[in-house]
This record gives structure tokens, C-alpha cells and sequence, in this order.
């Protein structure tokens, strides 16, 4: 059975008498979301799919300044709170800082709501959560902080962004056990204080609310490398949001444009250009909330993905927590579509009497045979590595070596056979010469397609002119919207297709 708990006094206690006793007159606080004082409006209290005028008299200074010194610090992200609750109070400033409205929202512990994603927090994996604005994932996830190291007795460490997960003040709230809480001194220094509890704690479970940016979704990834179970959530309301979203992907392992041999497009029936996923995703396990009792399961997130990118049905596990605190399965996972290949190991000797025309022989120099292992697994490239130069058709040779021509260059050279230069001896830079081979050196389009965007940007902003872009393809030009969004400028889809592409337009004058 879920049990709730609202510390609704605490919250009441620091407005103005007259706003607090009218929400204290009122039977259905149990469904409050958040109280609104602006200055010079009416006070409201808004409930789910409804607003109430808690007073006709306006919301004066000394009201504002009433709340605001009976509350904590407001930090750089103008969010404040009561110590040892869950509430959140969140400033608006004028021009000139002084705060001019508040939006006090109630914070709940809800304890039971764990259950619906129970088995999967067991499984040690890293789990991603998503879901609209208040659909309940920082609920769950505080919910999950408590399970994992209450029930399952395992090291939790919480990165506390906001106090929205542990509440405000300097001991957590106990919704979250004994797990600890790192905070956040400021919102963009989230992904230094996520690899510093790594670091610093020894934690065996980390939790961490809204991954947003580039260098918290690289933190992340680098938090899995280490062997640290992940529980979060991030921008986003279904997985398929996610794939779309070029700051985020990488969570589900991201997305390039990859150019198939004729041979290899056959196979598969499809064309030549195709998506694919970049690497493994960070997260294994994607839940999406669909509601407080409902949530729609991935279990393998890799292989979703690539059942998306290849245009195939995605059919997730859905669940339901009834009123008893039982789960009930309303829908059994499905993935349409080939089943996924098992990657052999690249360098098996092969057998002379069944040779493989795929195949790359790759000649290395100076390079980790065990790092391009790693490389030919994850890119699933069809390589094998040679024991000499005449037995091969690529040499891969490190940039060091290459600039002292040793003789296996000049010997390449005279044979006409492909060198790829290695920048440094790291899985990433094999990955790209790996992938360089598969597109036959072509330039990766969707890389291009951005580049191309983000100069356009630069134009606009600077000659306050409308750009337009080169024609692409439906998914290139959504990451292109986006980009462009980002800077706050307005686009439009214009042309047939194939022609249609993207046109960049300046601000609208203020």
C-alpha cells in the first residue's frame, strides 16, 4: 500500500496568515500542487486540472518578503526550501533582482511506489527514467534511493541538484534512508560533483535527477565505464524523444549515418545510407512514466534502438500498480525485426578452407591489439588482423610511427595499399578509423548536416538574414529545428521532398 507524506504545516506555516488559513479552510489539500504569489495578483492555489483564488486582495512586497525570510537561501538557480522537507520554493526576479513572485510547490514522499520498478533496481543495471514535468520520476527516484540501500543494503550515493530528491538544509530527508546526498552548489557544476562521488565514495549505486547536457549525459557514461549502477532522469518524455535529442542520445548510445557496401545493403534490404546506434547505450533499462501507477518498460535498450533506427515495431513491457500495491502486466515486451547477430571475436584465426570476402585483413603498427578488439566488437565491424603487411589490404598505423616513414609505410605506399593514421592509442580513435573504412571515407552526413547548421546560426545571428539549409532527410532535419532552437531562433521546413530542407529564420525585433 503507498504511504504519503506531505509536511503540508511546514509549507503553510511561512505564508502570510490570511493566504495559509484560507488553504487550511479547504478539504482537498491532499491533491495540492504548488501555491503562486505574484506581485500585485490575486494569491491562487493550484490543484491537478484546476486553479482557486485563495484571496481578493492582491499579493503585496512585505507578503513576498514575509515568505521569503522564513525560508533557506536562494541559490543561482532561484530555488529555495524548508529544512528537512520536500517543499521548493522558486523565485521571479525583476530586472533589478528584487524577487517580484514566488511558486511554492508541495513536496510528498511517497513510500510504495518503488514497487512497480522493483525487480528491475535488483538487477543491478543502470536504469533511465523519463516522463512529462510532474508525472512523479523524482518521486520514484527518491523512492529507489531509499530501496536500494535500505532493502538491498547496497552504497547510494544521491546527487542532489536542486534538493529536489533529499529536501533542503544540510540532513536529508528521510525519504531517501540512509542514503547519502552529495548537494550541488550551482545546476552546471552537476556533472563535476557526479564523477566526484565516484571518486570520493566508493558509492555502489549512484542517483542523479535530470541529466540535461552534453557533459552530464559524458559524465554518466563515464560512471557506468567504472562499474557504478545508474538511476536517473533526464530530459525527455519516451525513448523515442531521446534518439531525437542530439544532446542526450548518447545516453541510449547514439546515433550516426552510416554508408553500407551494395553488398552489405542488400543483405538487409535496405539503402545504402542508413542510421545506426554509435555504441552501447549508457543506460541498459528505460522506464517511461505514463502516470503515478503506470510506466512502460524497455529491458534492453540496445536492442530497441536499433529495432527504431531500422523502422521496425517497438512494443514495451506495460505495468500498472493497482490499489493493492500488486503489479499487474498489462502488455508483454515485443521486438519485431531480425534478431540481433552475436559479434564472434574478430580475432578467431580463420579457417583457410572458409574464407570470409568481407572480411578487412588489417595489418596494425604500433597499435593495442587488445583496444581494436574492443573497437571491432563495438562497431561490429567484419575485421580480422594479419600477422604480415602481404597479407593485408588496410594498414593502421599510430600517428607517432607514421611520421618516422618506417619502412611497412613506404612499403603501403608502393602497393597501393590503404594507411589509416591513428591519432592516439585509444578504443575512440580506432572506433573512427573503423567506421572511416565503412563509409569509405565519405564524411559522416549527420555531422555535416550540424556543422552546416551551426554556421547558418552564426550568419542569422550576425546578418539578421533567413538561412537555408541543404536538403536532408526527415531525422536530420529535426536535429537541425533543434539546434537551431537552442539559440532561440525560429525555423520552418520548406520544399518537396527530396528537396526539402531547413530555413533558419532571425528574432522576431522586441
Amino acid at each position: 500500500m503507498l504511504r504519503v507524506t506531505d509536511d503540508l504545516d511546514a509549507l503553510l506555516n511561512v505564508i502570510p496568515k490570511p493566504i495559509s488559513e484560507a488553504l487550511r479552510r479547504r478539504p482537498d489539500n491532499y491533491e495540492l500542487l504548488e501555491v503562486v504569489m505574484d506581485l500585485g495578483r490575486r494569491p491562487q492555489a493550484r490543484y491537478p486540472n484546476r486553479e482557486v483564488i485563495l484571496s481578493d486582495k492582491e499579493v503585496t512586497q512585505e507578503d513576498i518578503e514575509y515568505v521569503v525570510s522564513r525560508v533557506g537561501e536562494f541559490t543561482s538557480d532561484n530555488r529555495a526550501g524548508i529544512e528537512r522537507t520536500l517543499h521548493r520554493i522558486s523565485a521571479i526576479r525583476n530586472r533589478k533582482g528584487r524577487i517580484v513572485g514566488l511558486t511554492l510547490r508541495v513536496g510528498r514522499a511517497v513510500f510504495g511506489t518503488v514497487v512497480i520498478v522493483q525487480d528491475l533496481l535488483e538487477t543491478g543495471k543502470n536504469i533511465l527514467l523519463l516522463g512529462r514535468p510532474g508525472v512523479g520520476k523524482t518521486t520514484l527516484l527518491r523512492e529507489a534511493a531509499r530501496y536500494l540501500a535500505d532493502e538491498l543494503h547496497k552504497r547510494v550515493v544521491v546527487v542532489d541538484t536542486s534538493n529536489e530528491i533529499a529536501g533542503d538544509g544540510d540532513i536529508p530527508h528521510p525519504g531517501i534512508g540512509s542514503a547519502r546526498r552529495m548537494q550541488v552548489p550551482a545546476p552546471h557544476l552537476q556533472h563535476k560533483v557526479m564523477i566526484e562521488a565516484v571518486e570520493n565514495h566508493m558509492p555502489e549505486v549512484i542517483i542523479i535527477d535530470e541529466i540535461g547536457t552534453e557533459l552530464e549525459a559524458a559524465a554518466a557514461r563515464t560512471i557506468a565505464e567504472r562499474g557504478v549502477q545508474l538511476v536517473a532522469t533526464a530530459h525527455g518524455n519516451t525513448l523515442d524523444n531521446l534518439i531525437l535529442n542530439p544532446t542526450l542520445s548518447d545516453l541510449v548510445g547514439g546515433i550516426q549515418s552510416v554508408t553500407l557496401s551494395d553488398e552489405e545493403a542488400r543483405r538487409r534490404g535496405t539503402q545504402k545510407a542508413i542510421l545506426e546506434r554509435r555504441a552501447p547505450p549508457t543506460f541498459d533499462i528505460v522506464v517511461e512514466i505514463k502516470g503515478f501507477n503506470h510506466v512502460a518498460v524497455h529491458r534492453d535498450v540496445a536492442a530497441t534502438v536499433d529495432a527504431i533506427l531500422r523502422g521496425y515495431p517497438v512494443q514495451p513491457e506495460l505495468r500498472e500498480l493497482t490499489p493493492t500495491g500488486e503489479v499487474k502486466v498489462l502488455q508483454k515486451a515485443h521486438l519485431e525485426g531480425p534478431t540481433r547477430r552475436a559479434v564472434t571475436l574478430p580475432f578467431a584465426e580463420p579457417s583457410p578452407s572458409v574464407p570470409n570476402p568481407r572480411q578487412r585483413r588489417l595489418f596494425i603498427y604500433g597499435l593495442s591489439r587488445d583496444r581494436l578488439e574492443q573497437a571491432l566488437q563495438e562497431t561490429r565491424f567484419l575485421g580480422q588482423v594479419v600477422h604480415s603487411l602481404d597479407e593485408a589490404d588496410a594498414l593502421l598505423i599510430l600517428r607517432s610511427h607514421y611520421r618516422r616513414r618506417p619502412q611497412v609505410v613506404r612499403q603501403a605506399e608502393e602497393r597501393g595499399i590503404p594507411i589509416y593514421v591513428i591519432k592516439s592509442n585509444s578504443v575512440y580513435q580506432m572506433e573512427q578509423a573503423l567506421l572511416a573504412m565503412q563509409r569509405e571515407r565519405m564524411p559522416d552526413p549527420v555531422t555535416a548536416a550540424l556543422q552546416e547548421a551551426e554556421e547558418a546560426i552564426g550568419h542569422v545571428m550576425r546578418e539578421e538574414q533567413p538561412v537555408e539549409l541543404s536538403p536532408q532527410n526527415a531525422y536530420i532535419r529535426r536535429l537541425q529545428h533543434l539546434l537551431a532552437q537552442r539559440y532561440n531562433l525560429a525555423t520552418e521546413s520548406v520544399g518537396k521532398e527530396p528537396h526539402r530542407r531547413v530555413r533558419i529564420l532571425p528574432r522576431s525585433p522586441s
